[in-house]
């Protein structure tokens, strides 16, 4: 099996360390896999590219390309992923998010209990800027007996899923990837196509990662009204799939 963490990044370089080290000290034994963690430097302003430079020239699993300009989150995955091997299982990672050791080892005992199935969900925890970790703020991710039930869910603005997933390149290539057109919430939509597609991702009771909550988050300003905005913007491309299957649009 082969793992590719994906990662684009801006102006990062005060956190970008710790995302990489964390993706670094990954422990994979007794299983015998392969991983590695596929960079984006997204056209960085800051000191970001050439501290990326010198930690690529240290070896290890850090694999960095580079982008001039400035991509959306869409597009910068997209980019990452048609790098990665046809047979890659892929995770995303924020830069400034902290991947936990033993992630890619539970993953990797999952794809293996389940073969044939192409995604899993986690849980996440949440930390402040210097990693502390905030109380009452744990990600849990909730079992669903249906696809149908879980869109359900996410359309009630009940649940949500963001980077606390692992999936295969098959099953990405199959819904065409990130859509490049949206602004927000790309990855939510992404994962609406699995579930379209039939697929209800296996749930995992391990922590993939601690998201850090700063005051330069790409998600700052994501309110209530904002989330419920966006969740309108992926319903109405799938209204005929998402009305024939009972799911209500979001009001």
């Amino acid at each position: 099996m082969h793992f590719t963490v994906i990662t684009p990044t801006y102006n990062r370089v005060q956190f970008l360390p710790e995302a990489v080290a964390s993706v670094r000290a990954t422990i994979t034994a007794p299983l015998d896999i392969q991983y590695e963690h596929l960079i984006l430097e997204n056209g960085s302003t800051d000191d970001t590219a050439n501290w990326l430079q010198t930690t690529a020239e240290k070896g290890g699993p850090v694999r960095v390309i580079s982008q001039p300009t400035k991509l959306a989150p869409g597009p910068a995955r997209n980019l990452l992923i048609r790098e990665t091997p046809a047979d890659a299982w892929l995770v995303p990672l924020d830069d400034d998010d902290v991947l936990l050791q033993r992630c890619l080892y539970h993953y990797a005992d999952l794809v293996q209990r389940h073969p044939g199935q192409p995604w899993f969900v986690a849980d996440f925890l949440r930390v402040d800027e210097e990693r502390r970790y905030l109380p009452s703020e744990d990600y849990y991710a909730w079992r669903f007996e249906s696809t149908t039930d879980m869109l359900k869910a996410i359309f009630r603005a009940e649940h949500f899923i963001q980077g606390n997933v692992c999936y295969s390149r098959g099953l990405f290539e199959k819904v065409g990837g990130y859509d490049e057109t949206i602004e927000m919430a790309e990855d939510l939509d992404l994962y609406v196509r699995f579930l379209l597609a039939g697929h209800l991702p296996i749930l995992s009771p391990h922590i993939s990662h601690l998201h850090r909550f700063h005051t330069s988050n790409v998600s700052i300003g994501v309110d209530a009204d904002k989330h419920g905005a966006d969740l309108r913007v992926i319903y109405d491309k799938y209204a005929e799939q998402l009305k024939a299957l009972g799911v209500e649009r979001p009001g």
